[in-house]
């Protein structure tokens, strides 16, 4: 892809993060599918690994409920908690609770 067309697919990604509301995560592959695109999960991430400030960022995670973030998994383990998120006793998200799709 060149730049103009990495810029869009990122805004569609951020579009699509920023409508998830409190409460609820979306996993990367749901995000690639909802805008067209179900093989771009790891594009998703890539777009995610550069987002805005203001993004519930911490709303993004793994398919399996898994969280990712490296140095930051334990601040999206942290806001993610006190949105009321429940995790598996694997620490995984319940994503049968918690998905939300567009």
């Amino acid at each position: 892809m060149d730049g103009s067309k990495d810029a869009h697919f990122f805004e569609r990604v951020y579009e699509i993060v920023r409508s998830i509301p409190y409460g609820k995560v979306m996993s990367y592959g749901q995000i690639a599918a909802a805008i067209g695109q179900p093989h771009a999960a790891r594009s998703v991430g890539w777009a995610m690994s550069c987002c805005p400030d203001d993004l519930p960022w911490q709303r993004v995670v793994r398919a399996d409920g898994s969280v990712a973030g490296g140095a930051y998994a334990q601040l999206r383990r942290k806001l993610l908690t006190e949105e009321g998120i429940n995790f598996l006793c694997d620490g995984r998200v319940d994503m049968q609770s918690h998905t939300w799709m567009p």
